[in-house]
């Protein structure tokens, strides 16, 4: 559980409050929000802070500008929508530091809302820089971290300003994403199924080996399935595989054995003959995969043993989907482990990604314990690893 601070722990009347928030939301052509998800997350923050009469600074970091300002990436469509929906006085500076940003923030009166520009457009943020950090730092007395997004990254606005600032705390966001996340990790009810997909086995490997110290089972679909196939001798055609980590899913079968875990992988899948929605396609056995074609889903055999082992499930961690659920020829077996976790009744868990923008466009958000929204973060956090962005916070 979060041994930091939180925002319930300090005093907030009155005083000007700085907030990390993640609100790198996806814009279409038009630079209209597409998803909102990241912004609405922060809301209970945002309320509770302006409901004890403080005034509150908001900053965030958006898409990859490389250290430049670049209107393709101004927090403008985001300050647009927070005075559409926050019921408050808002306002957005020109910068994120200098010496109107400056004058703007001592200008606040309690209620009111200060919305940064992106804090990207110095490369000073990604650095880690102090004397940003402390421009940042000086325009409040209390610093809160909302953004578990970007809590694994120490960034100035995530670490090197906790530095300059006496009072630094977690927002709820925070709190409930890392409580979730331990949680299933350290008390989970049993039986307890991790299912593990996406593209590479080399992105998952300290997961899986973490894991295997504590699910029951665990299910592997997705890209990554094809490094095991391929390690078992199996024949995959031109599915995509890391034939530098074919040792490794070798030694990690074997470790699943060792510790007595069931260690489950596709036994067919859905293969075309090239990557694209309207490419031939059928479902072939997992190990009878056609020269130069590629897997790109899980077939309705593997769908259901894995529907079975969730329906038999207390608790489900879930990160990465099974096939490229972008393309619809390809998204049925996402699709189905999706309805087949919601239907289960167990406690689960997305961890942030490409599994929670699936269940998002699949419109089944709402039947989930909890989908988290930090990929990167959650996936750090599970590996066991200490989170930049929380440890610099101050403790209970």
């Amino acid at each position: 559980m979060l041994k930091k601070k939180t925002i319930k722990d300090v005093e907030l009347t009155n005083k000007r409050v700085i907030m990390r928030v993640d609100f790198n939301v996806p814009l279409d052509e038009n630079l209209h929000i597409t998803d909102d998800l990241r912004i609405r997350a922060a809301v209970q923050t945002i309320e509770y802070i302006l409901s004890k009469n403080a005034s509150l600074i908001l900053m965030s970091h958006l898409g990859r500008p490389k250290g430049k300002p670049n209107e393709k990436y101004s927090l403008k469509p985001v300050y647009e929508y927070l005075v559409a929906n926050l019921n408050r006085p808002v306002k957005m500076a020109p910068d994120c530091i200098g010496a109107e940003v400056e004058s703007m923030a001592k200008a606040l009166k309690p209620g009111e809302v200060l919305l940064l520009e992106n804090l990207r457009f110095h490369e000073q943020e990604e650095k880690n820089d102090e004397a940003f950090a402390q421009k940042l730092a000086s325009l409040a007395e209390v610093y809160v971290n909302d953004a578990f997004g970007a809590a694994h990254r120490a960034h100035a606005s995530t670490e090197a300003i906790t530095r300059f600032i006496p009072v630094k705390v977690a927002g709820f966001l925070m709190k409930k994403e890392i409580d979730y996340l331990e949680n299933i990790i350290e008390a989970p009810e049993r039986p307890f199924l991790a299912i593990l997909g996406g593209a590479k086995v080399s992105d998952k490997i300290t997961v899986i080996e973490r894991l295997l110290d504590r699910v029951d089972r665990l299910l592997i679909g997705g890209g990554m399935a094809f490094t095991f196939l391929k390690a078992m001798g199996k024949e995959i055609g031109a599915s995509k595989m890391e034939a530098d980590k074919v040792d490794e899913a070798t030694r990690i079968m074997a470790l699943a054995v060792e510790k007595g875990r069931e260690f489950l992988l596709p036994v067919d899948v859905i293969a075309a003959s090239e990557f694209s929605e309207t490419a031939e396609h059928r479902e072939v056995s997992a190990d009878e995969i056609p020269e130069g074609w590629m897997g790109l889903d899980i077939g309705k055999d593997t769908v259901e043993v894995f529907r079975r082992k969730i329906l038999e499930s207390k608790t489900v961690l879930w990160n990465g989907p099974m096939g490229v659920f972008e393309m619809a020829a390809f998204a049925g077996g996402t699709r189905a482990v999706a309805e087949a976790i919601s239907e289960s009744g167990c406690t689960s868990i997305i961890g942030g990604g490409d599994s929670a923008a699936a269940v998002y466009q699949m419109g089944l958000q709402d039947k989930f314990s909890h989908i988290s929204t930090g990929g990167g973060a959650s996936l750090e956090l599970l590996e066991g690893k200490k989170l930049p962005g929380v440890e610099c916070l101050d403790d209970i």
